[in-house]
């Protein structure tokens, strides 16, 4: 096996770990007088936050402008992937709440954040950053939120102008193109720079840092799980003819290939092949909303960014009021729909997630030694998740879903 290869990243960032953990033990006053190097590689990860998600955002919906045909299929498959989504996060949240894994670890050092604290975001605020007042608004503040609305805008303008629109179209995917593949780029460095910012937390923190992130991946999971149950398996059974354990099989397949590739795009040949052939879901209806869903359909995300949030207040000592956690969800559902779609491409999105609350971002070298773990259990839920509105979207559709 080749661990240069793109595709092995993974083994080459838990590499960079292994490094760090020992650098952190033998040499602690070092690692964290070097805690720069890792510092830099999260200023990189920020830095690309801004393009990429406006190149990822204005790509899927210039190149999904096909789908209009399918129109009233297409706004009911929208809203039943924003409810799935927003569903998701909730039970994510009580999940996580009930495990608190950032709490209950005993520390060398008290980790203590310097900050102000999380930002006094509110649905309202969210919606006053979504229409900042300038250009130089949005920019030079970082204002992700009114980057993704001006990249809504734009690709809607580019689609309506039909054949004039075109040049604008190729421009936009080029760019896109650039953006990515400097993305990429910097992605290569998450070895190193997991390595540093491991080699710190362990000087700083001790041994303890590992029961922290073990608690966390453990609440991501059992969030997905049970996401699963809740918002897959008992609509489905409840509200369409599919047999249960049809669906249960079906989706043992989709895991197969999505904890194997950790790719939704590379799963769909799957994902059409187990609902139409398995499950019984109409071809037409299925080649609309599987393909739309590995873009916008991404319930793993909500496992994700509620307990990557609640993780991270619990760590520093830091309270998310009810009121935050629902403005979290609704940005969770618009940058959620901007996902790179290049390895560790969430580790993107929870950076740009946790700077929109101005909560600390420190923990993402560590959690990204340990990001493949998550993945398999995000795409996972991201995949099942559009299996699931398949047959809901088919009933609603087709009248009886075969089972």
């Amino acid at each position: 096996m080749d661990i240069l290869k793109k595709e092995n990243l993974f083994i080459r960032i838990a590499i960079g770990f292994g490094a760090g953990i020992i650098m952190g033990f033998l040499a602690p006053q070092f690692s964290v007088d070097a805690k720069i190097v890792g510092d830099i590689y999260l200023r990189l990860i920020k830095f690309m936050v801004l393009p990429v998600l406006m190149c990822a955002m204005m790509t899927g919906i210039i190149n999904s402008a096909g789908m209009v045909s399918l129109k009233r299929v297409a706004v009911k498959t929208v809203a039943l992937y924003v409810i799935m989504f927003l569903a998701s996060f909730a039970v994510s949240s009580v999940v996580a709440m009930m495990i608190r894994p950032g709490r209950g670890i005993v520390f060398e050092n008290q980790p203590v954040y310097e900050g102000d604290g999380p930002a006094d975001v509110t649905v309202a605020s969210v919606l006053q950053k979504l229409f900042p007042q300038s250009l130089e608004d949005i920019f030079s503040s970082s204002n992700i939120l009114a980057a993704i609305l001006l990249s809504v805008v734009l690709s809607v303008i580019i689609i309506a102008l039909g054949e004039k629109g075109k040049k604008a179209a190729a421009f936009v995917n080029r760019v896109s193109d650039i953006v990515f593949r400097i993305l990429a780029v910097i992605m290569e460095t998450s070895p190193i720079g997991v390595m540093f910012l491991m080699a710190y937390s362990i000087a700083e923190y001790g041994a303890g840092l590992f029961m922290a992130i073990g608690k966390y991946i453990l609440c991501c999971w059992l969030a997905c799980i049970a996401v699963f149950i809740l918002i897959f398996l008992l609509p489905v059974t409840l509200l369409t003819d599919t047999d249960p354990k049809a669906f249960l099989k079906a989706c043992g397949k989709v895991a197969l290939m999505t904890m194997s590739t950790t790719s939704s795009a590379a799963t769909l040949p799957t994902t059409l092949k187990v609902s139409i052939e398995d499950l019984g879901a109409p071809e037409a209806i299925s080649k609309f909303t599987l393909p739309l869903g590995c873009t916008i359909n991404m319930c793993g995300g909500a496992c994700s960014f509620c307990c990557l949030a609640i993780f991270v207040s619990d760590f520093y000592s830091l309270d998310i009021p009810f009121a935050k956690l629902a403005a979290m969800a609704a940005v969770a559902t618009l940058i959620n729909m901007a996902a790179p779609g290049i390895p560790g491409g969430g580790i993107v999105l929870m950076t740009s997630f946790l700077t929109i609350f101005e909560l600390p971002i420190d923990l993402i070298g560590p959690i990204a030694a340990f990001y493949r773990l998550l993945d398999m259990a995000f795409t996972t839920i991201n995949v099942e998740g559009d299996v699931a509105a398949n047959l809901l979207i088919a009933k609603s559709e087709e009248g009886v879903v075969k089972s």
